[in-house]
């Protein structure tokens, strides 16, 4: 039988093991983050004669085939129209071992803000898909990227947060001298909704994946912020409120060609 000095040690062992030992969930989240990152890519333009020679203008994420880019249609926006001798394409890998791929827009959809790209050579690890139907408010939620790449460089970021709302994207104006044409268009338009994030996103951040910390599935991506004030206040004094385009977008525009 144990005796009672024993038996205090063992109980004074077991309450230090539970106060030391990191909580189920960040261990599991943990292990998601480093699922999540190979699927992950910085999407920009190279040009040789350029320093640097890439420029940055947002994330992307690997579905399908493992050969098809997820974006917004604004990050790749810049390069459709540019002329010069930039070439669109993704920054895979890791730092100073990171490839740069090019790549060719094979579908836009703008009015959802998104792009769907294509690249060559090895396929990359991609990221499974889920229903944004079954979001629901105050789910938690988890977006890798690479918020102020220009600046802080070529590594990924992840931030968590969860769903604060669900809401139509378009909300009329309160009185009709704040209509302008964008406006008038946006609302002849059928209504969508989007997720309203309870989360910091920078710039940088548009085209990440938003998903299920636990499964690493998607649900949504980043494609906007809400600025107080100037356009430099979402650095400087950033709202914390984010908002993302629903996946089912996704599933649409993987059906869409040019």
């Amino acid at each position: 039988m144990m005796n009672h000095s024993r038996l205090i040690n063992t109980t004074l062992f077991l309450c230090a093991s539970l106060f030391l030992a990191p909580p189920l969930w960040a261990a599991d989240f943990s292990a998601t983050v480093k699922t999540v990152k190979p699927s992950v890519v910085a999407i920009g333009t190279f040009q040789k004669t350029r320093s640097p020679a890439v420029s940055f203008s947002g994330t992307g994420f690997v579905v399908g085939d493992g050969l098809t880019i997820i974006t917004n249609a604004h990050v790749v926006n810049g390069a459709r129209t540019a002329e010069s001798n930039d070439t669109l394409g993704i920054l895979t890998g890791k730092g100073d071992a990171s490839e740069f791929r090019p790549a060719t827009i094979i579908a836009v959809d703008e009015e959802h803000d998104l792009a769907r790209l294509r690249i060559g050579g090895a396929p990359l690890q991609a990221m499974e898909l889920g229903d944004a139907d079954k979001v629901v408010e105050g789910q938690t939620i988890a977006f890798t990227g690479f918020p102020l790449a220009i600046g802080l460089g070529f590594h990924h970021a992840t931030h968590r947060g969860f769903v604060s709302s669900i809401t139509p994207v378009v909300k009329p104006s309160l009185d009709s001298r704040r209509l302008d044409p964008k406006v008038v268009a946006q609302l002849r338009r059928a209504p969508y909704s989007v997720f309203q994030l309870d989360a910091t996103a920078y710039p940088g951040n548009s085209g990440s994946p938003v998903y299920d910390p636990e499964t690493g599935v998607v649900v949504g991506v980043i494609n906007m912020v809400f600025i107080k004030g100037l356009k430099e206040t979402a650095i400087t004094n950033p709202s914390g409120i984010s908002y993302a385009i629903p996946v089912n977008f996704v599933h649409d525009l993987l059906q869409k060609k040019m």
